[in-house]
């Protein structure tokens, strides 16, 4: 996993918790993530949405793609397809990815760089693996993350954010022993590159085999976190988690100094996680809103979800540029 590596030793640390008086957070649910078909027909794995799981609240949606290794020819993306009222965050761990969107924004996304699509108001994109990958095949592993907007910020203009695997935020755990990617947030007063409506903490973990991760964690956010591979467990009562397993943490139940939660990997661990247990943690203030859903629009009420339809068919969430046409000289052209 080259994805965004270094020294731990070397980084900034996160507090050390003070174990008599931080309320730990204990795990509520544990569910395991579906697999679904998405796009042209590249296999995802979903903890949420499902029939264990329908709503994260401020999150829509989780889809870990991968990792595979696709043969020359194998890999594949998505059509241009539209969106309203929420955003979508790709976060590709190895390999790469291509994003364009109809208000200009997009690039290549790759080894532990994120886009970040704020669809708001609508927009229309399309996300591919880029040429190489097509014709050579090679390592894909990647997430995409739906979040919500509140009510107030359905409406805003689309924006498009380019997240280099260079400009997260990296720290280690409060012994060394560990690295924490902060693509969003902020955690023990470290903060994350991405610029958010719905105010959230993402991060992703690397935990050495046998070590243990704390952190601090604000009071008025839920928190979850997803196996991306390895094994662990979560929470002071060490509740197991295999990859592909989805943990929702309860909320605080007494009152201290603060809000903690806890990790812990396993000591032996798969070859695919030699350099540690891979985990996503989110968490973020449930927005508490009525939700309206179909497809690529979530709104809050099924009207706006109708006006959606109506205003993708009459063009007005962007126009899908044209594609360039390769020149034929006239040695080259056949007539008719």
């Amino acid at each position: 996993m080259p994805a965004v590596m270094a020294d731990p030793l070397t980084l900034p640390r996160l507090p050390r918790l003070p174990e008599g008086t931080t309320d730990w957070r204990r795990v509520a649910k544990v569910v395991t993530a579906e697999r679904h078909v998405e796009g042209e027909g590249f296999q995802v794995r979903r903890p949420f949405p499902t029939a264990s799981l329908a709503q994260a609240d401020p999150f829509l949606l989780l889809d870990h793609m991968g990792a595979v290794e696709y043969a020359p020819g194998e890999a594949m993306g998505t059509p241009w397809h539209p969106h309203r009222g929420f955003e979508t965050v790709t976060y590709i761990i190895d390999g790469a990815f291509q994003h364009r969107d109809t208000t200009g924004g997009g690039g290549l996304i790759a080894d532990g760089g994120t886009q970040w699509m704020t669809a708001a108001s609508g927009i229309q994109h399309i996300e591919q693996p880029p040429p190489e990958l097509v014709a050579k095949g090679g390592l894909f592993h990647g997430v995409q993350l739906w979040v919500n907007l509140p009510r107030a910020q359905k409406w805003v203009n689309p924006r498009y954010q380019d997240i280099g695997a260079r400009d997260v935020k990296l720290v280690s755990a409060d012994d060394g022993s560990s690295i924490v990617r902060i693509i969003a947030g902020s955690v023990g007063g470290h903060d994350g590159p991405g610029v958010t409506y719905t105010p959230i903490n993402y991060l992703h973990a690397t935990i050495a085999p046998g070590a243990r991760l704390t952190l601090p964690w604000p009071r008025e956010f839920n928190a979850m976190a997803y196996v991306l591979s390895g094994r662990g467990t979560a929470g002071v009562e060490e509740i197991g988690l295999d990859e592909g397993q989805f943990a929702m943490f309860g909320g605080s139940h007494h009152k201290g100094d603060g809000d903690g939660l806890v990790l812990r990997a396993a000591d032996n661990q798969p070859l695919a996680s030699r350099n540690g247990w891979e985990v996503l943690i989110l968490g973020g203030t449930p927005l508490r809103e009525p939700i309206a859903r179909y497809g690529p629009f979530v709104m809050n009420t099924r009207q706006e979800i109708v006006e959606a339809f109506e205003d993708f068919q009459a063009g007005r969430m962007g126009t899908i540029p044209a594609e360039k046409v390769p020149h034929l000289s006239s040695a080259d052209a056949e007539l008719d």
